[in-house]
């Protein structure tokens, strides 16, 4: 039931927000931040009532769709989703508090595509048939796509729009035809009964590529992640900020939920290939990070890199690296999403988000600075905050599985050193080239849940690891992976 009232208040939100006038903007921006607020309130409903000690799927609802043809809406969550549904729950009354003052366009149409985005993710992360799975996956697309070719800051946002669209939407094809197969194989595209389900070693090879080219380009790793520094770049801040707090990880997760869980020996198959692809994202990205001029793209490379970096914790096979990488992704919603926060406050009072124009902000944004040099050193991995632990224990995982996988992912800590303190340098130091005003307190407001969010996570992480044990460990020490 619980599952059921999110849902349905997210849904009441968008009809309330078509029925508001246009013109009362201050009513519809209250009102959209009432019910996400309302819906992340309850969501934490979820990881008070779960029991930690089983890994089976809590608050399932099961909505009978097509019952002739063994295919319904079932929904649930477990240890691996319970976070990620909480993630997206709080970063979005985040995002509509950070834009308040955002008017450009529409201020309903961007105030629906919010909402909808919400409502679409929660049902991503929670869905446990595969025909659903992809429908709402591929959902996310269409208000997305709409933020950011409508919202986006410059002249080249349709074409920003157009690439996220068609990038992600051309590898899911393939999953599309995967899910077909599957369903013509054994009859149900339920994920429960799928995994009692012993595919070949032949058909899970093709079945794991089909997954493969549509999570690949959501993580996104090379080569088809040119479209990430795009969107972020042409983006609100708002848009950037879920695309790399939450639209990320649905990659991630949908190789965790369906590629290690439905075809293990074809996982394993393929680890190198994973490992391969991942740690040459890791560098590359990282060096071209250093290299850009522009601070959002700057730090859309960045992201790449982090996810890479999970992406090696998922197929180290071990329970410890699966753990570290759900981990290290929520952390990455938590950091990444409050540096996309933060440029966005320089470009709201400058309008630029070229490095060369910003210097000495220390002097006159004293506040501002500290939040910046706080998720800076999260950022690089700093004992004591989220990413500390996440990538420490991806690279115990790492060096059991491979020690030189291990190695070259290690650089990553030494490189994103390189540009996360040459980027503070830039802004923080130096000559005083801007006055501005320090944070308010809405803005502030906007922080300090991350700030909490980050301190928490990197200080007593076995709240998070000691939900998600169960579940991992099912997935890891199952048959199939034996």
């Amino acid at each position: 039931m619980l599952l059921t009232f999110l849902l349905l208040v997210l849904v009441v939100g968008i009809f309330g927000l078509i029925i508001i006038p246009s013109n009362q903007k201050l009513i519809m921006r209250q009102y959209a931040l009432s019910i996400t607020s309302l819906v992340f309130v309850f969501s934490l409903f979820l990881w008070l009532g779960f029991d930690q000690s089983t890994s089976k799927f809590q608050y399932v609802v099961d909505w009978l769709w097509l019952p002739a043809s063994n295919i319904n809406l079932v929904l649930g969550v477990d240890g691996i989703s319970l976070f990620f549904v909480i993630l997206t729950t709080l970063i979005f009354p985040l995002c509509l508090l950070a834009s308040w003052s955002f008017d450009k366009g529409d201020v309903k149409t961007y105030l629906i595509s919010f909402l909808s985005m919400e409502l679409v993710l929660i049902l991503v992360f929670t869905n446990l048939d595969l025909l659903f799975f992809y429908i709402f996956f591929e959902a996310v697309l269409i208000p997305m796509f709409l933020v950011i070719g409508i919202y986006g800051s410059r002249q080249r946002k349709i074409r920003a729009a157009y690439m996220f669209f068609l990038y992600t939407l051309f590898g899911s094809l393939f999953m599309l035809i995967g899910v077909i197969y599957i369903y013509l194989f054994s009859g149900s595209t339920n994920f429960e009964s799928l995994s009692t389900v012993g595919f070949s070693f032949y058909d899970q090879k093709w079945l794991w590529l089909a997954f493969f080219a549509s999570f690949a380009a959501k993580v996104p790793m090379l080569p088809v992640h040119i479209w990430l520094p795009e969107a972020h770049v042409e983006a609100p801040t708002a848009g950037s900020v879920i695309l790399a707090g939450i639209l990320l990880k649905l990659g991630s997760y949908g190789f965790l939920r369906f590629s290690l869980g439905l075809f293990p020996e074809a996982s394993v198959y393929f680890t190198p290939f994973i490992f391969s692809l991942s740690l040459l994202g890791v560098v590359y990205t990282s060096l071209t990070a250093i290299r850009q001029t522009d601070l959002k793209r700057l730090i859309a490379y960045t992201s790449v890199a982090h996810m890479n970096l999970v992406m090696i914790g998922l197929f180290t096979g071990t329970v410890i690296g699966v753990e570290a990488a759900i981990l290290q992704s929520l952390s990455h919603g938590f950091v990444s999403s409050a540096l996309f926060l933060i440029i966005g406050v320089l470009y709201d009072r400058w309008h630029s988000r070229v490095v060369k124009y910003y210097g000495g902000l220390t002097h006159t944004m004293p506040v501002f600075i500290i939040i910046f040099l706080f998720f800076t050193m999260a950022n690089l991995g700093l004992p004591g905050t989220s990413s500390f632990v996440g990538e420490f224990l991806l690279l115990v995982s790492a060096f059991e599985a491979n020690t030189t996988a291990c190695f070259f992912a290690a650089t990553s800590m030494i490189l994103g050193g390189g540009y996360s303190l040459w980027l503070f340098n830039r802004i923080a130091y130096g000559n005083i080239k801007i006055v501005g005003v320090d944070l308010n307190f809405r803005e502030f407001t906007v922080f300090l849940p991350l700030v909490l969010g980050t301190l928490f996570m990197g200080i007593y992480p076995n709240v998070f690891f000691s939900v998600m044990h169960a579940a991992v460990s099912n997935l890891v020490w199952s048959d199939l992976w034996m």
